[in-house]
């Protein structure tokens, strides 16, 4: 004895109006395209170890033992 599979709710339900199969295309690409940039605007950005920031020397102290001063950290 086979089971059925149980169905899920539908994704987009039609209340109003009969639309042709062009105009669901079209209505599912919007909202494919408008869940993909919130979800990549919910994506945090990369710090720490990928930051390219890091990699970029600080400045030069000018002035009396200013190469000195600049292996203190700040």
């Amino acid at each position: 004895m086979e089971s059925e599979p149980e169905s899920s709710p539908p994704f987009l339900r039609i209340v109003r109006g009969e639309p042709n199969v062009e105009e669901v295309a079209a209505l599912v690409a919007v909202l494919s395209v408008a869940s993909q940039s919130r979800r990549a605007a919910v994506t945090p950005p990369a710090f720490g170890w990928s930051a390219r920031s890091r990699f970029v020397r600080a400045p030069l102290r000018a002035g009396h033992d200013g190469w000195r001063a600049s292996s203190l950290v700040r």
